[in-house]
This record gives C-alpha cells, structure tokens and sequence, in this order.
C-alpha cells in the first residue's frame, strides 16, 4: 500500500474517531498520520515486505468478530449464577517472529475479553496468556493460531 494512501486512511479513521469532520480536522489527521507513518513504518517492513490491505482488513474483521464473541461469552460467565471458572496461564508457542508482529499479536489477544498477554520468553517463541477460563488451553491455542496469528501471517508477510 502507498504512503499517501495509510496516510488517508489514517486521516479518515481520525476523522471517524473524533467526530468532526471539519478541515481543520482533517488536516491534524493527515498531519498526524503521516508523522504515524513515519514512526511505524520501519518497525512494519524493516525488510520490504509489502501489507496486504484485504488481508489487514480480514484481521480487522476477525478482531471484530472475536470481540463480539468473547464480550458475550464473558457476560454469560459473570452472569450465571454458579460460575464455573477454571482460570489459568498456558503458554503458546509463537510462528510469529517480528516484534511488531508478537505486539500486535499479544495486544489482540489483552484486547479480547478473558484473555489477557503476560509475557513473552526472552527469545520470542513462547507468548504467556492469562484466560478467564483455561479449561481447554489446547483449543484456545488452535483458536489463537488459526485466528489471530495466520491472519497476521497473511497481512503483513
């Protein structure tokens, strides 16, 4: 994807966020987009590789969508009057290998309700989740490496 067009991107997602879709506005997206642009850039493509817009977007979608799911889930939970919770870390071990890559992978997975990023080994192939319900950390590892780290995988490699 050109510069130009995160960069507009950027400035319509500041424009969504804010609410106000005034000049102005517009231009301190712009502005604080490109100066975005410029932060991330290199931590995103040290090595040329391309973003895959469609397939960012499919990221997007599935963050979405695991949110909507998780919110749910963990409402049900708390909800019930007779919580059955088996809570637990297990670790999951990592394809993912870039920095920004493991960040953005462990943000995800802190973002989606009853789930929660503790730490990654020192030599980044080992991510440690907190789940609300760790009943089945084996699922929760398929579901994590076939959701959130191949759609990474696919966006931005």
């Amino acid at each position: 994807m050109r510069p130009a067009a995160i960069i507009a991107v950027f400035a319509l997602v500041w424009l969504a966020v804010s609410g106000s879709f005034t000049i102005p506005n517009l231009l301190l997206g712009i502005i604080a987009g490109a100066l975005s642009l410029l932060l991330i850039r290199s931590h995103i493509q040290p090595d040329g590789r391309r973003i895959r817009p469609l397939k960012l977007l499919s990221l997007v979608l599935l963050f979405i969508k695991e949110l909507a799911l998780s919110a749910f889930k963990v409402a049900v939970l708390v909800a019930s009057p007779k919580m059955a919770l088996k809570p637990g870390i297990f670790a999951f071990p990592l394809t993912v290998d870039r920095d920004f890559e493991i960040t953005l992978l462990a943000n995800l997975i802190t973002l989606t309700p009853g789930t929660l990023s503790v730490d990654v080994s020192e030599d980044r192939t080992v991510l440690y989740v907190h789940a609300l319900d760790c009943s089945d950390p084996v699922g929760i590892r398929r579901d994590i490496a076939g959701g959130f780290e191949k759609k990474i995988l696919e966006a931005f490699r």
